[in-house]
């Protein structure tokens, strides 16, 4: 029964994949796009081993799992009618990987890896399938499969799964389907149903964007897969119907693809890279405002304190509860603005900081930022 599932579920997902990569092809993502070879090894490899190796594996150990922890619940739910069983599996489904991906933002040992999947320097079909691999291995989607298919949803994990690649895969296209939507003002009705319904380009391509300062991207926010009403209901959702212009990492270092795919057991080499050995973030708190006068226009005030930059975001938040502020500058003056993080008034310093008692600035540099 697994193996029949396998099979059909890898045919109707290459089919889905071939359609939107012929899209990426006619619009010329691949052949004049942002990729270097390393992101399309990392893609490539990333799909073969993802669908060769890592789910069959994951699948075939959850039911190993299942048959010696509930031997008697072997296809006991069989029977159960399509309408019921696929609702209950997509949705138990998806909840619990909305939560995985959110969590992958949060927790930094997660978030390394994940962040393959945000390196990526344009969206495109194949960068669906850019983690780690120990991040799919780890992924809920997979487990799910498996046990639901013990159970004898095995109809509705075939279904499932080819309803949630068509969404996912449509969202990380280059195609902008949902664009239609949005440019006749007779179809908006549809549109905002749409988008809150499931995941599109638009609500997808911000959450890969390389910053909130264009007023379209925010990395923290919009962690569907398939289901968009996730967001709106834990209150993670960014609706814009507009499309950032730039995608991927603030100050990313292009580690190759191996290290991507395979770390922690292989790691990066290049210098500052958060997946590269003995790499900690550090402290940039200080107890000693920046007076400068910045540019006209939206800036990123940073809150988790590790940004070299600080009091300015550069990313370094990323895998930490912490979410950079954004606010705009409309008038060129200068202004003190708060590097100790206790400012009641963020981004502008508040005096905080002769309450506090602290080493030199460049012994902070030095200390190790608990994440």
């Amino acid at each position: 029964m697994a193996t029949i599932i396998e099979d059909y579920y890898a045919i109707l997902v290459l089919s889905v994949l071939t359609l939107f990569a012929l899209g990426d092809i006619i619009i010329g993502s691949y052949h004049r796009g942002k990729r270097r070879k390393d992101d399309l090894a990392q893609e490539a490899v990333g799909f073969i081993q993802l669908y060769t190796l890592v789910q069959p594996a994951v699948v075939a150990l959850a039911l190993l799992l299942m048959g010696v922890i509930f031997p008697n619940a072997q296809n006991e739910f069989l029977g159960t009618t399509l309408w019921v069983a696929l609702p209950f599996y997509l949705l138990v489904d998806d909840c619990s990987q909305y939560w995985y991906h959110r969590k992958a933002h949060e927790w930094e040992w997660l978030w390394k890896l994940h962040r393959p999947h945000h390196a990526t320097p344009e969206m495109g079909a194949f960068a669906t399938y850019r983690n780690a691999a120990l991040y799919y291995a780890l992924l809920p989607n997979l487990w799910w499969g498996g046990i639901f298919t013990y159970l004898g949803f095995g109809q509705a994990v075939i279904i499932g799964l080819v309803l949630k690649n068509i969404v996912v895969i449509g969202a990380h296209g280059s195609i902008k389907w949902d664009r239609f939507l949005y440019e006749n003002k007779w179809l908006h009705p549809v549109a905002w149903f749409v988008e809150r319904f499931i995941s599109t380009p638009a609500t997808h391509f911000a959450h890969h964007g390389k910053s909130a300062k264009d007023g379209i991207s925010d990395p923290n926010g919009n962690f569907s897969n398939m289901f968009f009403f996730w967001d709106i209901l834990f209150g993670t959702a960014i609706i814009t119907r507009q499309y950032p212009t730039e995608i991927g990492l603030d100050n990313d270092p292009n580690d190759p693809w191996y290290a991507h795919l395979y770390y922690p057991i292989i790691k990066s080499k290049q210098e500052g890279s958060e997946i590269s050995a003995g790499f900690k973030k550090q402290s940039y708190v200080t107890n000693k405002p920046l007076k400068v006068e910045l540019e006209v226009g939206k800036h990123l005030y940073c809150v988790c304190g590790m940004s070299k930059d600080n009091p300015f975001c550069n990313g370094s938040h990323h895998g930490t509860t912490n979410k950079p502020i954004l606010f705009e500058v409309k008038k060129k003056r200068k202004m003190s603005y708060c590097t100790c993080k206790m400012t009641k008034t963020p981004p502008y310093c508040d005096m905080s900081h002769e309450q506090m008692d602290m080493p030199s600035v460049g012994a902070i540099k030095k200390e190790t930022a608990k994440v």
